[in-house]
């Protein structure tokens, strides 16, 4: 009788699911980046938009607490509207052999090498690691088009909100603002959201007059650009 294969083990790689596939690649690694990266360091983000991998990418942290962390307040997140689904990943890919000093690019490789998985999926996190070369968030941002402030996003990181804030409250609050789209609360963290706005001058005004805002007596709030991948 067949038993049921053993869930991975912790590792500094989560495999996320159930990401929506008509977001361009770019958009979805700077999101994946933001996001993450409030739970700890992420040195890498893969996101491929094959047939195979689509709605799929890893997130690499730099140690394995972080990724805990992140895997259990993240669960069901719902980014652009659908829940994320994240396990850790069954192989930890190349940035982190790199990070480790423990880095064996082997070119050409056979099929059914120890590495790989039968499902494709740690497979596809090391030839995504081997093919695009992509080690880091570092790496990822020198890919990025250079056409406009460095600092500038459309997507807020706001912080030190009060318990009792609410996503609707907080939406009230940025929506004065021209060019308000939407806001994205984390599970588990009533203490920061995400704002999101369509330009970065549209961000960049409402991070000015809300930043260091007294949303509660006594409590100012910090209003600051997201992290870019």
């Amino acid at each position: 009788m067949a038993t049921a294969s053993l869930a991975a083990a912790p590792k500094q790689t989560l495999y996320v699911r159930n990401l929506e596939e008509r977001t361009k690649k770019k958009e979805l690694r700077e999101s994946l980046y933001q996001l993450f990266s409030q739970f700890g360091q992420v040195i890498d983000v893969v996101a491929l938009k094959t047939m195979k991998m689509r709605g799929q990418a890893f997130v690499v942290f730099s140690d394995v607490s972080a990724a805990a962390l992140a895997m259990r307040s993240l669960q069901g997140f719902p980014l652009y509207d659908k829940p994320m689904s994240i396990a850790y990943a069954k192989t930890q890919g190349n940035a982190v052999r790199v990070v480790s000093g423990k880095m064996l690019r082997r070119k050409g490789a056979a099929a059914g090498d120890g590495d790989s998985d039968s499902d494709g999926e740690g497979g596809a996190l090391k030839r995504t690691h081997d093919g695009d070369g992509e080690l880091g968030a570092k790496r990822m941002r020198e890919n990025e088009e250079e056409n406009e402030d460095e600092d500038a996003n459309v997507v807020l990181f706001v912080s030190q909100l009060p318990d009792t804030e609410t996503e609707e409250s907080l939406a009230t609050l940025f929506g004065q603002y021209d060019g308000f789209k939407d806001v994205r609360v984390v599970p588990g963290r009533s203490d920061i959201a995400f704002v999101e706005y369509d330009t970065t001058t549209e961000a960049g005004k409402a991070r000015s007059l809300l930043n260091g805002f007294q949303i509660s007596p006594g409590r100012a709030i910090s209003v600051e650009f997201a992290k870019k991948a």
